[in-house]
């Protein structure tokens, strides 16, 4: 089916502002773009149907380079403290919650933070156990890096303060009494987790459902998800992946990091990099090198500003995250390590360094804290930066206090990468942070939130606005070695674009960019989203 999608600005981005009236789609992928009139003439007679964009402008279809859709799906099954601004509101909120589950029944949820409370103070164990004294607790930080326990789970799940911690985690203890706080760090979740019920087929479906419907009405026709530890394993992963993409059509480009304890299923079935097709993918292989900044589990090579002497958490020792990266070599398939804290970075560019690439490139995910030697080590076609624009306003102004004046220069530098011409790629960390990638392109271009009036933190960072789209579409086609296929309007690549009630390249204020809204996200020359308005 030929189809015409016209009326309106078309941004292709193969070159610095550069338009088109028309785009001609046959069988899913871009065959031709101009002026209406010339489209017209030479496509009249095969032209099918017609996507009237009502004159409002179309850039490529955003990518969103990192996130966790299974997170995304559980804000509709569980509960959501995203955004809560104060300790007395979540416990309310964890009260209201309360009182719909019955006895023993565990109440799950995630998304606090204490950075947006005016004291700064999390609660603790016995205003946990006030508010819900009946049920074991379990709710996740917005990082999900910290955990806040109640007493009952610990009850639940026999857990004591002398218990064995897995390596890299920790039962945060009170440091008068020696008991545990309710905090739980890095992999002491485990100790609860594995105690949860885990949610039915269904009900994971409906959520993931969900989910990809919102991911599109946020405009995004790609993205790059880490699932498999959250919805039962890799084989329950693609499996319901492939129901909803495939078998139900919802369109969105799925491209499946695995996480590394997976890596043996993969081997079994013969299954590397790339498997799939043009909408679901397997992708590279996720690890963790280090923890977060907000409670200083970032591994850093000087200590902490405002922790004397410590360094911050190596999830593994050198020897065994080389073994294991070693091992993803020897399957010819690329890795995607987390790694927030420069000294995680270094750790991993000098394994890194020491064996092959392969054919798809390997992901950094966040290097949120860099130095100049770390920057010159990313410039390598076979490296990509997963970088999350939105950390910037959620980590300032408490961030210098971690780190330092002179540290803080190089935090989120991303006018450095891409000056030097380091491949980076936009994401989200959803639910980490929000879906909608108008809030990090917002986030890079202004550094700071839309309520602060300053110029920006570190504002000779800041980004342009073409700049930061570009993050979010070709930038996010590099990171799974799609650039061929993706990214840019262009002729042979899909047609996947998202479509803005603003013109965004033409905006004098860029705190206009969170007033555009999504009006259509079109996917494969489809139209997946919709506004009413």
């Amino acid at each position: 089916m030929v189809k015409l999608i016209t009326n309106g600005t078309i941004y292709t981005l193969e070159n610095e502002k550069e338009k088109v009236q028309s785009v001609v789609v046959n069988d899913g992928k871009i065959i031709d773009q101009g002026s209406y009139q010339d489209m017209k003439l030479q496509y009249g007679a095969k032209i099918d149907e017609i996507i009237d964009l009502q004159g409002k402008t179309a850039i490529p279809g955003l990518t969103d380079s990192h996130m966790h859709l299974s997170g995304v799906a559980s804000q509709f099954m569980e509960l959501n403290l995203t955004g809560v601004r104060s300790k007395d509101e979540m416990l309310t909120m964890i009260k209201e919650k309360a009182q719909t589950v019955k006895p023993g029944e565990w109440l799950v949820g995630r998304g606090w933070d204490e950075h947006l409370f005016a004291d700064g103070k999390i609660p603790t164990m016995a205003e946990l156990d006030h508010v819900a004294p009946h049920c074991p607790l379990f709710l996740t930080r917005i990082c999900s890096h910290a955990f806040l326990v109640n007493r009952k789970a610990f009850e639940v799940c026999c857990v004591h303060s002398f218990s064995e911690v897995p390596h890299g985690g920790k039962i945060v203890l009170d440091p008068t009494t020696n008991e545990p706080t309710g905090l739980i760090l890095e992999t002491a979740s485990q100790l609860f987790t594995k105690h949860i019920p885990k949610k039915s087929y269904e009900q994971l479906k409906e959520a993931l459902r969900q989910a990809i419907k919102y991911c599109m009405k946020c405009g995004l026709t790609s993205i790059h998800t880490n699932d498999p530890l959250y919805l039962g394993g890799i084989e329950q992963t693609y499996r319901l992946f492939a129901e909803l993409i495939h078998e139900e059509g919802l369109g969105l480009r799925c491209n499946l990091l695995i996480d590394y304890p997976f890596l043996p299923i993969l081997k079994e079935k013969k299954i590397t990099t790339g498997y799939g097709d043009s909408k679901l993918q397997i992708g590279a292989i996720k690890m963790f090198a280090d923890g977060a900044l907000g409670r200083r589990t970032a591994l850093l090579s000087q200590p902490y500003e405002d922790e004397s002497g410590h360094y911050g958490n190596a999830i593994h020792s050198q020897q065994e995250l080389y073994e294991m990266i070693k091992e993803v070599r020897e399957c010819s398939m690329p890795v995607a390590i987390h790694t927030i804290g420069d000294q995680a970075l270094e750790n991993v560019l000098n394994i890194l360094d020491q064996l092959p690439s392969v054919h798809y490139r390997d992901r950094l995910i966040h290097v949120s804290i860099l130095r100049q030697d770390l920057l010159k080590r990313l410039i390598h076609p076979n490296r990509v930066c997963d970088i999350q624009p939105r950390f910037i306003v959620s980590d300032f102004p408490w961030i210098m206090n971690r780190i330092g004046e002179k540290r803080v220069h190089y935090a989120y530098p991303f006018q450095k990468m891409l000056s030097l011409g380091v491949l980076c790629a936009g994401g989200s960390d959803a639910p980490i942070e929000p879906v909608n990638p108008l809030l990090g392109i917002h986030a890079a271009v202004t550094r700071r939130l839309i309520r602060e009036t300053h110029e920006g933190y570190i504002s000779s960072e800041k980004l342009s606005i073409e700049e930061a789209v570009r993050l979010f579409t070709i930038g996010g086609a590099y990171a799974t070695n799609e650039e061929h296929v993706k990214g840019t309007v262009t002729r042979g690549k899909y047609a996947d674009l998202t479509v803005f009630s603003h013109d965004l390249m033409e905006l004098d204020d860029p705190d206009a960019l969170l007033e555009a809204n999504v009006e259509m996200t079109i996917i494969g020359g489809k139209i997946m989203y919709q506004s009413e308005s």
